[in-house]
């Protein structure tokens, strides 16, 4: 019977940044996907937003005191020196989010080179784990035994590529909480009074989103189930089924505009897309009139532009999550080093923890980061 040093249960980016950086050890990695990296390759349009240029604890659902530690110890600069090393070229985008120029095959090649000496489980579906003197990883292909665990299997997130809860099930397993998990980096399903805005499917405009005391200022796209686009998805890691509010007219004086175009009708003066500025005027039981002639509280209504308040009735779900918000309790984990409080030799990595980062190339940033971290303590 072949003990392995360490195993690893997936795959994706934190497991390889580790394993990567483990030297003279017999690894194994388990993952239900034939091949490695199976989110990088399809993340960004298939061109990986491998990190963020100005990624900090703030851009982070989680313990700050927690996560801080790990993006000091590895932050952006690592992950680009890694990639000027390994000649990876890449392209900056706004926001200081960072992509593969070509494809992220590029990436995924870099740590197939990288792990040539690790053991690869490929298509094996991990069922659950026991531990007595070393491991025992029950899979549907058979018993995987290992002296260490690193649970690095992500979120629910993503499951036609195999995303699943066994990360939570072993945490629990061994005595660790679980703070509920929930789709984050998602769409908005709409409440009635909204419905106004599925007839604006296709059309994006650059808003505000304010949230939980974070504001987002991206694009919004409305889509025939509700609202998305970058400042969605990103305003879903902090929203808690209460109210939020878009301003649809960002950096933009509504007073001033008005008095500038006040001998104009509305849909004239507005800087939006007329199909918008329509639908919007009809929700709000406005006419489209001359500027100079609404009244008081006709006015109060075109304000609302803003500063438009309300409740999403949910979000689009784990199908179309970018990631999935909560996870194991970091206050169990070790920050240091990865390792669970509760049993020695089992570590937690990236998603599976209760860490998410808003979109644009956090979430994989805090990937690197604790896998990396996680690596130099584990040997």
């Amino acid at each position: 019977m072949k003990i392995h040093d360490i195993a690893f249960i997936g795959a994706g980016a934190s497991a390889l940044m580790a394993a990567s950086l483990i030297s003279n050890k017999d690894i194994a990695l388990i993952d239900a996907n034939p091949r490695i990296g199976a989110k990088i390759l399809i993340s960004g349009g298939g061109k990986c937003n491998l990190t963020n240029r100005f990624a900090t604890a703030k851009n982070y659902l989680g313990d700050n005191n927690f996560i801080a530690p790990t993006l000091l110890r590895f932050p952006p600069k690592e992950v680009l020196d890694f990639a000027q090393k390994h000649q990876l070229d890449l392209e900056e985008r706004s926001h200081g989010q960072m992509f593969c120029r070509q494809s992220a095959k590029a990436l995924v090649a870099i740590f197939e080179k990288k792990i040539l000496t690790c053991k690869l489980y490929l298509s094996t579906k991990a069922l659950h784990v026991e531990k007595n003197e070393y491991f025992t990883i029950h899979t549907d292909q058979g018993k995987i035994y290992a002296y260490k665990l690193v649970v690095a299997s992500g979120g629910l997130s993503y499951a036609s590529i195999g995303a699943s809860d066994i990360g939570y099930k072993i945490a629990e397993h061994f005595g660790h909480t679980v703070i509920t998990p929930s789709p984050a980096l998602v769409g908005f399903t709409l409440q009635k009074e909204q419905f106004w805005m599925k007839e604006l499917s296709g059309i994006a405009i650059p808003v505000t989103i304010s949230v939980e005391g974070k504001s987002f200022s991206e694009n919004l796209l409305f889509a025939h189930k509700g609202i998305s686009g970058p400042a969605v998805l990103s305003s879903s890691l902090y929203w808690k089924k209460g109210k939020m509010s878009i301003d649809f007219l960002s950096n933009i004086s509504l007073k001033a505009l008005l008095k500038k175009h006040s001998q104009k009708q509305i849909s004239t003066a507005l800087p939006l897309p007329k199909r918008f500025t329509k639908a919007f005027l009809e929700s709000m039981q406005l006419e489209d009139k001359v500027i100079s002639k609404l009244k008081n509280d006709e006015v109060t209504k075109l304000e609302s532009l803003k500063c438009y308040e309300f409740a999403p009735a949910g979000n689009f779900g784990f199908s179309k999550a970018e990631v999935t918000k909560g996870g194991v309790n970091t206050a169990e984990i070790n920050p240091q080093t990865f390792e669970s409080l509760l049993c020695p030799n089992l570590y937690f990595i990236g998603e599976v923890l209760d860490v998410s980062g808003e979109l644009g190339g956090f979430n994989f940033q805090w990937a690197f980061a604790s896998g990396y971290c996680c690596a130099q303590e584990i040997f």
